[in-house]
């Protein structure tokens, strides 16, 4: 145990208070720790997960931008921490494989967004369901709207959502939880 002293002002007294030395980290501690979180890994879990959270990102940003008629950049964000998030949960992925699927999975989930959002204005100009106008849409001319529709700003949402599905995507590990876990 080791003691550590601490100056005082002149009112008090100076006090020995002992403290808890930490386990040491070893190389051989962190490495056996890593190995343990490799095999936890789940990467088919992850990327269901990620397409899921990716569409259903996209059925809300759609949903949204239709019923306030304007689209609302910060959805991608959300898109990306969703996507990030729910591949770190289910995928418990520690190799750089989970981050570069949740940047592109992120990216999907935006471009489906807007692609929602062309249905939904579709149908709504139509006065029909989502379904009819995804059952007679001739797929052929779905880039060129997209591209009609593409503004300039959407290149900066799309890459916060992509480097937010990105940064999410990994499990971030502490020493605090390697320290604990190699007890």
């Amino acid at each position: 145990m080791l003691t550590l002293f601490h100056k005082t002002t002149a009112m008090e007294k100076q006090t020995e208070q002992p403290i808890q030395s930490a386990p040491a980290l070893t190389e051989e501690k962190i490495l056996q720790y890593q190995e343990k979180l490799k095999l936890e890994q789940n990467l088919p879990m992850g990327i269901v997960g990620g397409a899921a959270a990716a569409i259903v990102g996209a059925a809300v940003w759609a949903l949204v931008t239709v019923g306030t008629g304007y689209q609302i950049g910060w959805m991608a964000v959300g898109v990306g921490f969703l996507v990030g998030y729910s591949i770190r949960f289910l995928g418990k992925g520690v190799d750089n494989i989970f981050a570069i699927v949740g940047g592109a999975l992120a990216l999907v989930g935006c471009l489906l967004g807007n692609f929602f959002s062309l249905i939904g204005f579709a149908a709504k100009s139509e006065d029909v369901n989502v379904f009819s106008i995804l059952s007679t849409i001739d797929y052929s001319i779905v880039p060129g709207i997209m591209i009609e529709s593409f503004s300039p700003m959407d290149l900066l949402f799309y890459g916060i959502a992509a480097y937010e599905g990105y940064k999410f995507s990994v499990r971030q590990v502490t020493e605090e939880e390697i320290i604990q876990n190699s007890k």
